[in-house]
């Protein structure tokens, strides 16, 4: 475990001149004290090592065996001319009567029909699409201030917390937020959620089925996930009943499940498409941000105010094997951890009601520390999946050496004893980090040693588009796509995390990079990719 000091960074803030008081006139300066991921290399779990491997055994057998079939039938084979083979071939066959040789053809029509039925299905992502707010919904990041204390709900030292927490979000100009957040009324109402619901969801499957030219009649599982806001009919319904979807379609609602909830819907689609064959699966990702405007003074509670905006995901999946070829991408794998075992991560994103009960979701100061061990027990586990093989040998072998000798003092790759985090760089092409802060960006990436490029599409989407929770890497895939950076055979991987505490990752493989049409190629970026990359 890492000491305490070594998870701590430190930042001399300029707070400019101050205006009163025996300092007035002057320059004053603090030193804030932040909490940094935990150094990956020096803190890794050897039985999620054991998890990834057990995982790449019970799915990778068929590579282990065939080629060595193949090896020791062409070896055989290939010692034998063309007409001694056909002459084995015919001696061979001879003996045995029409019966037997229909009976074994029948045994092996059968045999090969069973594994290719029981084989788990290929999932494809046909398409998706994401939402995105008509422009009387985009503020800065001085009209935000200006709507909250226009709404009469905060005092000056909230809204100077709040302005301080945006200078260093990450997040640009160009944001959304409902209207009602500079209402002076509640806006944690049924009415203002549902008019949000229906704005963003249905607004991101029209699209869909415009893209995709899908009748929502042919749609066999639908699967929401919101976290914070779950009415009774549930959103999924309101889907079903707007689109009036057929009566037998497998629906879900998920909530309560965080930023990570995404993933968690993606995978439970997958098992619904396993299970039912030749269908289409929509899964819809959301979050509602005026019903979880909070609207008093617990700096903890202040926080998701600052960084959530509006946004939704739409995505359509498929098992059928004749859609491959308009397919976009091939699901690979999917990786979840859930800490929720430990009371720490359990309430590190917490929702309650503060002393004035006032409702909203409060942010642990030990956030930070906790994501980044979920994180690290994700990665782990995923590794074994998707590492080149050169990779996983030097990872194994200084992880075993630092079981067998101890560690040292160094840190980074090869340094001292460390254990070698490997090269993720090497395993996928392209990156979609759920863009959650500036702050978890930055350690994120000095953790896993990625590159300003790798973690270009998070940043754009954490400046433009805020934290949209669970559908900001669907915000992050789009915007690779729109700046055409995908090709055929590139691996994409979504990492995303969230309450409980949980981690999850999905890998996809690119089939086809074609857009369907120019509003398709830039989706949500159309108006401003030109813009991107920017400094931040």
């Amino acid at each position: 475990m890492a000491r305490e000091h070594d998870l701590l960074s430190t930042e001399i803030v300029n707070r400019g001149i101050e205006s009163s008081g025996p300092d007035a006139g002057s320059m004053t300066f603090s030193v804030r004290v932040r909490r940094r991921l935990p150094e990956f290399v020096n803190s890794v779990n050897l039985k999620y090592v054991k998890l990834g491997y057990h995982y790449l055994i019970n799915h990778g057998i068929y590579l282990a065996t065939v080629p060595v079939f193949v090896l020791v039938f062409g070896a055989e084979v290939g010692s034998l001319s063309r007409e001694e083979l056909w002459r084995r071939i015919w001696d061979t066959t001879a003996g045995y009567d029409l019966a037997t040789v229909v009976a074994f053809l029948a045994l092996f029509v059968f045999t090969l029909s069973l594994y290719f039925m029981s084989r788990p299905r290929s999932i494809f992502l046909i398409d998706f699409a994401c939402y995105k707010p008509s422009d009387d919904l985009k503020v800065t990041k001085e009209q935000f201030i200006e709507l909250a204390r226009k709404s009469g709900k905060f005092d000056e030292a909230s809204l100077e917390f709040q302005k301080r927490i945006l200078e260093s979000s990450g997040l640009g100009d160009e944001t959304y937020i409902p209207k009602s957040i500079g209402s002076s009324e509640n806006t944690a109402t049924m009415k203002e959620g549902r008019a949000e619901a229906s704005a963003v969801i249905f607004g991101a499957l029209d699209e869909l089925f415009e893209k995709t030219q899908l009748r929502p009649k042919d749609v066999g599982v639908l699967v929401l996930n919101c976290s914070l806001f779950n009415p009774t009919p549930s959103l999924s319904a309101m889907i079903i009943n707007h689109y009036k979807m057929r009566g037998n379609i497998l629906s879900f609602n998920l909530g309560g499940m965080g930023c990570s909830a995404g993933i968690i819907a993606l995978d439970l689609a997958r098992d619904m498409l396993q299970a039912n064959p030749n269908n289409y699966a929509v899964v819809v990702s959301t979050e509602m941000v005026g019903f979880n405007w909070y609207p008093g003074k617990d700096r903890s509670m202040l926080i998701p105010n600052c960084y959530f905006r509006m946004g939704c995901s739409a995505v359509l999946l498929s098992n059928r094997r004749r859609d491959r070829r308009r397919a976009k991408y091939r699901l690979e794998h999917i990786v979840r951890t859930h800490k929720g075992a430990d009371d720490r991560s359990f309430r590190s994103v917490y929702q309650e009601e503060d002393g004035e009960r006032f409702k909203g979701l409060k942010i642990s100061k030990d956030l930070v520390e906790i994501g980044g061990d979920a994180i690290k027990t994700n990665i782990t586990t995923l590794g074994p999946l998707v590492l080149p093989f050169s990779e996983q040998l030097l990872f194994f072998s200084t992880l075993v050496w630092k079981i067998l000798f101890g560690s040292g003092s160094g840190s980074g790759n090869g340094g001292g004893n460390s254990p070698y985090i490997p090269d993720y760089k090497l395993a996928f092409e392209h990156f979609c980090v759920h863009a959650a802060s500036k702050t978890v960006l930055d350690e994120l990436q000095r953790n896993l040693n990625l590159t300003d490029n790798n973690l270009e599409a998070s940043r754009a989407t954490l400046h433009r588009f805020g934290n949209t929770s669970s559908s900001s890497i669907w915000y992050e895939l789009a915007y690779l796509e729109a700046k055409q950076r995908l090709t055929t055979g590139d691996r994409v991987w979504q990492i995303s995390f969230g309450s409980g505490f949980k981690c999850n990752s999905v890998v996809w493989k690119a089939l086809t990079t074609r857009p369907t049409s120019h509003h398709a190629a830039g989706g949500p970026w159309l108006d401003c990719i030109h813009n991107y990359p920017i400094s931040l």
